[in-house]
């Protein structure tokens, strides 16, 4: 099943530099292993904010949470989900 994801992350201000960069070290390692196990297959930033569109493959709604809820920076994103379904005019698979 394919899932448009769209994430922005809102850290707070008050947050340790420390803190922040552990937290996005840790976020860079789990996404690089989601994509090389072929369950996040884009990535794409969004010009201008903290935030991408993604692309996700999963088995199940429930994977695509446990997915998501196991992102480091979960805590302080803003998600939106859209399931996606084949075009009937797309002339690629």
């Amino acid at each position: 099943m394919l899932y448009c994801v769209e994430m922005e992350v809102r850290l707070p201000a008050n947050m340790p530099s420390e803190t922040t960069e552990k937290i996005k070290a840790d976020e860079k390692a789990y996404a690089v292993s989601l994509q090389e196990k072929g369950k996040w297959v884009h990535l794409w930033r969004i010009v201008g904010r903290y935030a991408n569109i993604s692309v996700f493959d999963v088995e199940s709604h429930d994977e695509l949470h446990g997915l998501l809820s196991s992102l480091p920076l979960f805590p302080y994103m803003d998600i939106r989900v859209t399931p996606l379904a084949r075009h009937p005019s797309a002339i690629t698979r």
